[in-house]
């Protein structure tokens, strides 16, 4: 264990941001340095606040099974190199995790019954920044190759993380991705000021370092159909995420300034790496309405932050949640409480209990939204007489989820079956319905966190090393449904 007073004798301690004002004229992440600089001076001691506990809830926490308390310990004792090998002993990726994850690991936190949790996803990314500031982080190509081949389709975490697991097992991988360059979401639907494309390109370029071959620029389905994907490779990992986006089919949708958050974000992802986009949705002296409360909501109110909006309100249907746990979510569950991110920080007004009831415009664009107040009886949302009031708006982005994987093109070729969600239908071992066809990630499992999909990913390459040659020594599948403590 780490130090064993710390928890008592450390208070919870966190990295500070880069001022507001100075923050939102630029891309940079929000953190001086990036996020695992800014902790070194505070993170020993944060480390040692790990307890021995002895039954790790940490662990049901965290879909990896990441081995928190083994690398507390190692930072605390200052033994980083160790550290970082029990950080990639579960977690292919912690750099994204420890930026982008919401920590349901923290909320499963034994100190964190009756005092401030342990700043563990600090700590691992600490541990992973320090790492390749160090140049610790090399390519792990395999010892010798099976002649077995695999083609993933999607590069987003679970696509990464499934390729890498099988191109260290020996297996000769494609990665196939639609967009112009790898990442998936994670290059395009991150902002940089979350997480800066660095993070990207250095894994990507280990993974072909490994043996890894990304193609992009090619949609299967189209160019390259599911028949002939199948044709050339002794497997398929289908990592396609859920693209199919939440609509809201009220009055007044086809007005011109209504657009999904994943029109809006990439093209200004796109802007921020220095690429030029034709016909760019801007925020720029608009008022901005984002629909939607949510992670993706957070991000198109700071970028919209960063390219000057007039005004920015955010609005949510369910009420807010509070401060403190609920009741209903107790200890090791992760509660649904208020919370801040660096976005809201900066500027923005979040209103709950609202609806949309219509679109309002001039001359075929939006001009503003008319709203109704809510509220929950009998399990159904109600209006509130006399709450009805417009808000204007010259832009308005919907961040209200997916609900799928693109049925049409690929899915449909390859003949997999579907869920009654509407996601691809799998067994214990990831496999589809079609032999041969894995899924892995949002596709099979819907609309989830960074840390599932790269779980999954991880899980499905088990169940493909063991499809292709008998047994793996890859780590074990999650079941596909498998929910922790913290769901």
């Amino acid at each position: 264990m780490a130090d064993p007073r710390g928890f008592i004798t450390t208070p919870r301690e966190v990295a500070e941001r880069r001022p507001v004002e100075e923050r939102i004229h630029d891309w940079n992440e929000v953190y001086p340095g990036g996020p695992g600089r800014a902790l070194l001076p505070i993170i020993t001691k944060q480390a040692g606040r790990c307890m021995d506990c002895g039954i790790p809830f940490c662990h049901s926490g965290c879909p990896l099974g990441n081995l928190i308390p083994e690398w507390n310990d190692l930072v605390w004792r200052e033994d980083w190199d160790e550290a970082l090998d029990r950080l990639h002993a579960t977690n292919n990726f912690p750099e994204f995790t420890g930026r982008l994850c919401p920590a349901p690991c923290e909320t499963a936190c034994v100190v964190g019954i009756n005092r401030d949790a342990v700043t563990i996803k600090n700590v691992e990314v600490a541990i992973i920044d320090k790492a390749w500031d160090d140049r610790q982080v090399r390519p792990e190509p395999p010892e010798w190759l099976t002649g077995k081949t695999v083609a993933v389709v999607g590069s987003g975490p679970a696509g990464l993380a499934a390729a890498q697991q099988l191109t260290r097992a020996g297996h000769t991988v494609a990665v196939y991705e639609r967009d112009d360059k790898p990442g998936g979401l994670l290059r395009y639907g991150i902002p940089e000021f979350k997480m800066e494309k660095v993070q990207v390109e250095r894994r990507i370029n280990q993974m072909e370092r490994e043996g890894t071959v990304f193609r992009t620029g090619i949609q299967v389905g189209d160019t390259l159909t599911g028949h002939q994907l199948r044709d050339r490779y002794d497997a398929v990992v289908l990592a396609i995420g859920a693209t199919v986006p939440r609509d809201l089919p009220v009055p007044g949708r086809e007005l011109g300034g209504i657009h999904q958050a994943m029109d809006f974000l990439p093209q200004a992802n796109r802007v921020a790496l220095g690429e030029e986009v034709d016909d760019q949705i801007v925020a720029t002296d608009k008022d901005v309405i984002i629909i939607g409360g949510g992670d993706t909501g957070a991000d198109c109110l700071g970028t919209s932050i960063r390219q000057g909006a007039r005004s920015i309100t955010q609005l949510e249907i369910m009420p807010n949640p509070g401060t403190d746990r609920p009741e209903a979510q107790p200890w090791p569950t992760y509660p649904m409480i208020y919370r801040v991110s660096s976005a809201h920080e900066e500027a923005g007004e979040r209103v709950y209990s609202m609806s949309t009831k219509e679109f309002l415009g001039e001359g075929g664009h939006v001009s503003g939204l008319r709203l109704v107040e809510v509220e929950m009886v009998d399990g159904k949302f109600t209006e509130i007489e006399g709450s009805e009031k417009v808000i204007p708006a010259q832009l308005v982005l919907f961040a209200m989820g997916f609900t799928g994987p693109e049925a049409e093109g690929l899915v449909d070729q390859l003949g997999v079956d579907l869920d009654e969600r509407g996601n691809v239908k799998r067994d214990k071992a990831y496999m589809s319905s079609v032999e041969g066809v894995f899924v892995a990630g949002d596709a099979g499992r819907g609309q989830s966190l960074i840390v599932w999909a790269i779980a999954e990913g991880r899980s499905a390459a088990a169940g493909v090393d063991k499809f292709l040659t008998g047994s793996t020594t890859l780590p074990a599948p999650i079941p596909p449904h498998a929910r922790p403590l913290t769901a």
